[in-house]
This record gives structure tokens, C-alpha cells and sequence, in this order.
């Protein structure tokens, strides 16, 4: 890589980690589903948000990770432009292509954090954790850590109460 290519990466790199700092999102949630053992299914995602006027750093940040995918959430509210989002969700390329970024190129902000914990769960899912309740409850707990200053209720529902003999 020449030293032109090198230059140019640095700065795109710190482009991207400035938007990611304002407007990304590392997050981590659990839901309830049919489909597996456990009854809990755990998505974690790499998210970054703009109006439609702003969708050209969207694909410029796709392009730069060559990864995710960019969905419009319409609005049907008394806002004028619809609302983007470029999402990565697949374990394999949060952990090959955001995480590693991530790593070299620092975030500065309190996301940092929320990025320390979000590559926490993603190490528990690679060594499958998640796949057994006492690693599902941890990364539960690790995730409300994460975007919020209250705490939220995951993993409780009336009906897992009532089921299990350890709540009731």
C-alpha cells in the first residue's frame, strides 16, 4: 500500500470513527422466540442512522466495511424525511470486518464503552454462550450496560414466571 493509500485510509478511517461516535450505535438485543432451545434468541447489530438527505454516508460507510445492508424506515409522523439505517447483523462480519476496525481506530466517546461490552457478547457468542441459560442471562445483564441509563426487563415475561419454578 503506498503511502498515498495509507494516508487516505487514515482519514477515512477517522471520518468514520467521528460518524460512528455521533450517530452509530453498537446494540444487543434479546426476544423471545419459538425457534430455539432456549425459548431467547440473542441480535447483535452494528447500527448507524440518517435522514434520507444523508443517505450518501451511509453507503460511503457500507462501501468502506463492504458489509450490512441499508433499510428505510418510512415516517409517518410530521417529519418530512424518511429515516435510514445501515445495519450489520451477521457474527461474521461484526467480528471480521466492525470489531477490528473498532479496535485499531478507537472510538472517543461514551460509545467506546458500549463498543467494550458489545465485543464482550460477541466473544460469548463465538465460544456459543449463548446457547445455555446461564450464558444467556449473562449476556443479558452485559447488554443493559449498553445505550441506556435505566435498566430494562429482559428475559422476564409473565408467562417464563409461571414456568419456571425458580421465579414463582
Amino acid at each position: 500500500m503506498s503511502a498515498d493509500n495509507q494516508q487516505e485510509r487514515l482519514i477515512t478511517a477517522g471520518w468514520i470513527v467521528g460518524f460512528i461516535d455521533g450517530e452509530g450505535c453498537f446494540s444487543v438485543s434479546i426476544q423471545k422466540s419459538p425457534h430455539t432451545k432456549l425459548g431467547w434468541q440473542v441480535f447483535p447489530e452494528f447500527v448507524v442512522t440518517q435522514g434520507e438527505k444523508s443517505i450518501d454516508a451511509l453507503k460511503s460507510i457500507r462501501d468502506f466495511f463492504d458489509c450490512g445492508r441499508i433499510f428505510v424506515n418510512k415516517r409517518h409522523d410530521n417529519h418530512v424525511e424518511n429515516l435510514y439505517r445501515y445495519c450489520v447483523r451477521s457474527q461474521k462480519d461484526l467480528n471480521e470486518r466492525i470489531i477490528p476496525f473498532f479496535d485499531e481506530y478507537s472510538l472517543q466517546t461514551a460509545k467506546k464503552i458500549d463498543f467494550e461490552i458489545f465485543k464482550q457478547v460477541m466473544g460469548m457468542m463465538t465460544k456459543q454462550s449463548h446457547l445455555c441459560k446461564e450464558g444467556i442471562t449473562a449476556i443479558a445483564e452485559l447488554s443493559q450496560k449498553m445505550n441506556r441509563k435505566k435498566s430494562r426487563v429482559t428475559l422476564v415475561s409473565s408467562e417464563t414466571v409461571r414456568q419456571d419454578p425458580d421465579k414463582g
